[in-house]
This record gives structure tokens, C-alpha cells and sequence, in this order.
């Protein structure tokens, strides 16, 4: 059977993606919880008539439940053209309702940094989306002002143990914690706090992240309940004493109200698609600055929820999917059974160095030489122990001989590939996709391996990412970089994993080097512990936690027209 679509009603492929989610029609999301998924109207928590939050309880009990098959999305090394790495997941989540699977898709929050940015909304796209795509965009539930919200909660208990007497003997110059806004500023990247006089705190050096920067957010994502949520946010080591001991928001008393303010939003958030799917959305940490993964919450719940979860990562596979298999299936014990690398035409041109602007002159040969890049990540997950499924994202403008170029080569590689138009029609348009992802679902169980082990010491854990997935011929480590691995393997921090924070447009630490480049140096600017998250963040090249606007942000555009509706989200 299938799960036909009133696609007439919508308006025509092209239209504005915010017209496309406005005509679509809604279904009250406690009827259509229960009616796809059995989920009982008690247990969720509604925000409105169309979102709602899975209460932690029911989640408690759904432990009980087998357990479905996970799949993750990932995507070639990303363009300013663009990749559908989202609208990818919820065009082969409603193609899996089209072939008569039971399915989710997990994916994560919308930052307002971006939003506002130049990267725009992260509901979809076209006739792929979740819905209600304005809502998801802008503030949605409240998970990302509740983690700021903590976040300042503990940078204000922080300063007022300083103000008071400084009982731990807080170095003030070693005062690792910052403070986060959901926005990109870059003039907030630096400062000096405090000043005014001694009934207005101490003075030092302090500055802001973006949220999804924020230990807070990482550990949100990656906690499996309550109390290890709880846990965690006591581990944060926020500064340094005089004689050298570390200092954790549980010593400052912090962690509890923290929990408290971060409650209500562990709970997953239940939306649904064009299509009338149903979709956790929650978490939100970036890839090239974080970890990159929708809540372990989520994706647990869904897996036990139906029989197949799509969840996506952040950015290219040498970021988002790295990590998702290095970090997040180390600390939570998931594993995928299936790996989509997305792929475009367009894409590929521009790793062999075509213009934007001359995207829409055919050109196969282009193709060919940027599918370097795409040969990169599909060798990175066979090293992982999965052989990807590429699914080309269709374009308009695509023809024939490009995307044959790009079949060739999956060929090549002995690689499923599948032409997906799920953004001019939806899940219909996807049905072959999901069919390879089922047949390979239904086949030999993958067996990840993770790239490297507990063990190895923090350094080669950076050399062994460098040097497997980015082809670097070597690290490099700044002095302060060097002294805080010495640090960090003095705390007995060195068996964490890593999170590299470098550029998403690239393979190096250096955006302008496209395609597959090999024997360059990976340049580690600075070490982060992250003891509550559980991993080192090394962060790379001229890479920022606090994104700036472009000279035109995507604010210029946005506004209300006269009958008080959103226009120029996109």
C-alpha cells in the first residue's frame, strides 16, 4: 500500500519552501501520534495543536520494546550550492511510508545563528519537509533558550563566587567557561566583564559562543536520561585554581538547578512532515564546532518506536558522520546498519572548481573530476566497516550525462547509488531510495568499527583522524595546543575521544582546498576539554565557536507582510 499525498493542493516545485509548508495541511499531532505509532495522548506533552513533546516516562517504558534498524544520512563535502542533506532524510523517510516501512526520522534543531545567517532554515526542502516550518525554525519548543539559559546559569554562579570571596581559588586567568546566544556576532567573540567597580564584579577576560557550541548542548544531545543529564552538567570544568586543581559546575553547586532548567526540554519533540510522518526534532549541536547529532534521547526512542530511524549528521562525512560514529555511538552503544552518502551534480562541479554562477552549463567532465570527493568519503566509511548507499539529490538543471558520470563512478566503487527527486515530488519521488536502503537493511549486518581506540593517547587520536580521513600528511600544535594535551592527560581525560572543530568546505583545516586533497597539515589552534560531553574538542585553522553574519544576512529579507505572515524564511 501507499501513503498517497494531496500533492495538488501544494504550490509547484520551485516555489518558496515556506509557501510549500504553509499550503500543506496538518494533522492534529495527538491523533496521528496514536494512529501511526500507538503512542497514548497521555504521554506527550503538546505544544499547540501540531507539536508535542514524548514525555520521559513513556520513553522509560518503551525500553521494554525491540529495537528497529538505524540508518544514517551523511553527505559529500558541502557547497554554497547547497546539498539537501535534511530534505534527503525526510524525502527517504516518506518514501519508506510509500513503500509500506514503518519509519522516523531523528533530526536536529534549527540554530536562530543561521537562520538569521546565511545558511538560512533547516526544515527540509520543497516537498520534503517537516512541518510547521516556521515554528521549527524560529524558537521552536524552547530546548535551545533553555540551554542557553543554563549555560548563563552557570556563568553568573561562576562570576558571583569570584564577587564573593573566591572560596575554590579560582585562577581568574584560567577561567575556561564563556557565555552563549543563540546568534551570530562576532563582536561578542572577545571582551573584558566585570568592569565598573567592585560592587560590579571581578574584571577578567571572558567572551561568547554560539549555543550549539555549548558543552551544555553537546551533553543535552548525548545524555540517555535525567540523572545523566544531571551527571554531566556536575562534570563541566569551568576553571582552574591557583594551585592547578580543576574546578566543575558541581563544585560550584551549579549542576542541580541546571538539571532544573533543562527538564522540560529532554524531552524529544514530536512534528511531522508534508506527508503526515512523524519526526522527532531535538538537539541541535553543529558539526564543524561540536558533535553534530539530534539527541540520543530521540533517536532511542524512535528506534523503539518503529522499524526503521533515519538520523542525519551535520555537514560532510569527515565531520558530521565521523563523529556520530566516533563520539556518539562510543558513549550511547547505537550503531548504524546503513549509511547515505548525499550527492549533487552541482556538488561535484564545484569540487572540480566551476563557479557558482556557471552551475547551470552542463558539464560531465566537471562532474567526473569533483566525484574525487565523493570516491573520499565513500573510502571513509568503508573504513568504518559499512559500504554507503549515494543517493544523488536531483536538481533541475541535472542532465543525463552528469548524473550518469556520477552512477559511473559509484559503479566503480562497487556502491549502491540512487537518483532521489523527493524534492519535486516528495516521498514518491524517493521509493527507489528506499528500496536500496531496505534491501541493504535486509542483507549482512554491517560491522562498524570505530576509527580508533580509548586507549591511544589525545594526540594520535588527531593524527589518526588527520591522517585516515583527511589524508593530512601531519599535525601541527600550537604551544597552547601542546600544553593543554599535557594537561588534559595529567586530569586522566586522555581516553576520551575527539571532536575536531575545523572548516565544513573542506577535507584540510583550509576551505579554499576543494576535491580530495592529500599531504596537508592539520593545524590544531587550541585543545578543549569537555569532561561533562565527554571528548576533547581540538579545534583547527581559523576555524570560530561564534559565527559572524555575511555582508547580507538572510535577516535583511525576513519579515511580516499585512496580514501579519512570515516572508523570507527560506
Amino acid at each position: 500500500m501507499t501513503n498517497k499525498t494531496q500533492t495538488d493542493a501544494l504550490p509547484p516545485p520551485g516555489a518558496p519552501d515556506i509557501e510549500i509548508a504553509r499550503a500543506a495541511s496538518m494533522q492534529p499531532i495527538l491523533g496521528l501520534a496514536e494512529n501511526k505509532l500507538g503512542i497514548p495522548p497521555e504521554a506527550l506533552i503538546p505544544y499547540g495543536h501540531h507539536k508535542a513533546k514524548l514525555s520521559l516516562d513513556y520513553i522509560e517504558k518503551l525500553k521494554t520494546k525491540p529495537k528497529g534498524k538505524l540508518v544514517l544520512v551523511t553527505a559529500v563535502t558541502p557547497t554554497t550550492a547547497g546539498e539537501g542533506k535534511t530534505t534527503t532524510s525526510v524525502g527517504l523517510h516518506d518514501a519508506m511510508a510509500q513503500i509500506g516501512v514503518k519509519s522516523m526520522v531523528c533530526l536536529r534543531e534549527p540554530s536562530l545563528g543561521p537562520c538569521f545567517g546565511m545558511k538560512g532554515g533547516a526544515a527540509g526542502g520543497g516537498r520534503a519537509q517537516v512541518v510547521p516550518m516556521e515554528d521549527i525554525n524560529l524558537h521552536f519548543n524552547g530546548d535551545f533558550h533553555a540551554i542557553t539559559s543554563a549555560h548563563a546559569l552557570l556563568s553568573a554562579l561562576l562570576d558571583n563566587h569570584l564577587h564573593w570571596g573566591n572560596k575554590l581559588g579560582i585562577d581568574p586567568r584560567r577561567i575556561s567557561w564563556k557565555r552563549v546566544v543563540d546568534m551570530n556576532d562576532r563582536a561578542l567573540r572577545n571582551m573584558v566583564i566585570g568592569l565598573g567597580g567592585p560592587v560590579h564584579g571581578v574584571p577578567r577576560e571572558s567572551g561568547f559562543d554560539i549555543t550549539v557550541a555549548s558543552e551544555i548542548m553537546a551533553i543535552f544531545c548525548l545524555a540517555g536520561s535525567l540523572a545523566d543529564l544531571q551527571d554531566r552538567l556536575g562534570n563541566i570544568i569551568v576553571a582552574y585554581s591557583y594551585d592547578n586543581k580543576p574546578v566543575t559546575a558541581r563544585d560550584l553547586g551549579a549542576d542541580g538547578a541546571m538539571a532544573v532548567l533543562l527538564k522540560d526540554a529532554l524531552a524529544p519533540n514530536l512534528v511531522q512532515t508534508i506527508e503526515h510522518n512523524l519526526s522527532f526534532i531535538h538537539g541541535g549541536a553543529f558539526a564543524n564546532i561540536a558533535h553534530g547529532c539530534n539527541s540520543v534521547m530521540a533517536t532511542n526512542a524512535a528506534l523503539h518506536l518503529s522499524d526503521v530511524v533515519i538520523t542525519e549528521a551535520g555537514f560532510g562525512a569527515d565531520l558530521g558522520a565521523e563523529k556520530f560514529l566516533n563520539i556518539t555511538c562510543r558513549q550511547s552503544g547505537l550503531r548504524p546498519d546503513a549509511v547515505v552518502i548525499v550527492c549533487t551534480v552541482r556538488a561535484m562541479k564545484m569540487q572540480a572548481g566551476i563557479k557558482k554562477s556557471d552551475l547551470a552549463t552542463p558539464d560531465a567532465d566537471a562532474v567526473k573530476r569533483g566525484c574525487v570527493n565523493l570516491v573520499r568519503h565513500i573510502e571513509n566509511m568503508k573504513m568504518f566497516g559499512v559500504d554507503p548507499i549515494v543517493a544523488i539529490n536531483h536538481f533541475s538543471l541535472d542532465t543525463d550525462s552528469e548524473i550518469a558520470a556520477i552512477k559511473q563512478i559509484c559503479q566503480q566503487q562497487n556502491i549502491a547509488v540512487s537518483l532521489a527527486r523527493h524534492w519535486e515530488k516528495g516521498g514518491l519521488g524517493a521509493t527507489n531510495l528506499a528500496k536500496a536502503v531496505m534491501k541493504q537493511l535486509s542483507g549482512k549486518a554491517a560491522n562498524v568499527q570505530l576509527l580508533y581506540g580509548d586507549n591511544l593517547p589525545m594526540k594520535k587520536k588527531i593524527e589518526t583522524v588527520a591522517k585516515k580521513l583527511y589524508r593530512a600528511g601531519s599535525i601541527s600544535l600550537s604551544s597552547p595546543a601542546i600544553r593543554g594535551l599535557r594537561e588534559i592527560k595529567a586530569l586522566g581525560f586522555d581516553h576520551l575521544p575527539v571532536c575536531i572543530a575545523k572548516t565544513p568546505y573542506s577535507f584540510s583545516s583550509n576551505k579554499k582546498k576543494l576535491g580530495a586533497p592529500t599531504g596537508h597539515i592539520l593545524e590544531v589552534r587550541e585543545v578543549r576539554l569537555c569532561a561533562g560531553a565527554g571528548f576533547v574538542v581540538a579545534v583547527c585553522g581559523d576555524i570560530m565557536t561564534m559565527p559572524g553574519l555575511p555582508r547580507h544576512p538572510a535577516a535583511l529579507d525576513i519579515g511580516l507582510d499585512e496580514a501579519g505572515e512570515i516572508i523570507g524564511l527560506a
